[in-house]
């Protein structure tokens, strides 16, 4: 057996011990109140809580909440090592936005957060990938295996679906439900219950075991983001 080959077949030996672990609701907390922002931190002109979701609002340029640069909603309590985070999510259709993990903050501009991203936007063309936020750029793409090596670059170990199948399972301008699967170095997105990417990070130089969670507020067009239901599970 060859090494890409006995990789491949760990990842997806890892990949079905992980679905059946991390089945069972029981375990999770919640990491939002529905009421509230307490436990997060980002700029109050851009996020608020509406209607029992997180929301996150940009604007047009000379009013409070336009960007200049990308800002994210932080997560502020401990974050387990290996972890499933599940939450649902809506996004309008000039959206771009995502969940940050074992990631960390930039201190010379506020609210900027670097690292791997669970990535999901309104037209979903990127929703589903992992993405490395100013860290590699994108890691695995939709439908596919992916391993990042010394060189920093994603190679596709296997496609295990083609874009146009996930495309079909993700609603626009509705609800979609995300789940974040993180245990040691293989990270699993799914949505809707459908597998999108699948990386193993194995760039021992530039690799994080640990970080914060946090939601993207994206440059660009106005945008609305909102999130419910967001909880988490150590494993």
């Amino acid at each position: 057996m060859t090494r890409s080959t006995y990789r491949l077949f760990a990842l997806l030996l890892m990949t079905m011990t992980c679905h059946l672990t991390v089945s069972a609701q029981d375990g999770f907390m919640s990491l939002f109140d529905g009421k509230t922002l307490k436990g997060w931190d980002g700029n109050p002109a851009l996020w608020s809580v509406e209607d029992g979701c997180i929301v996150g609002q940009t604007g047009k340029q000379g009013e409070a909440n336009h960007l200049t640069y990308n800002q994210f909603l932080v997560y502020e309590g401990k974050v387990p090592e290996n972890f499933v985070v599940e939450f649902d999510i809506w996004i309008s259709k000039e959206g771009n936005s995502g969940m940050q993990f074992r990631s960390w903050r930039d201190e010379s501009k506020p609210w900027a957060v670097y690292g791997y991203q669970a990535d999901f936007d309104g037209t979903h063309n990127y929703s589903g990938i992992i993405y490395g936020e100013n860290f590699r750029g994108i890691l695995a793409q939709r439908g596919t295996a992916a391993t990042v090596g010394g060189d920093h670059q994603p190679k596709e170990l296997k496609r295990f679906a083609e874009n146009d199948d996930i495309q079909k399972v993700l609603k626009i301008e509705d609800w979609n439900h995300y789940k974040v699967t993180v245990q040691g170095y293989l990270f699993i997105m799914e949505i809707n219950g459908t597998v999108t990417s699948i990386l193993i990070d194995d760039d021992k130089e530039m690799r994080r075991n640990d970080g914060v969670l946090a939601i993207q507020a994206h440059v660009g067009p106005p945008m609305k983001v909102m999130l419910k239901n967001i909880k988490i599970k150590g494993m």
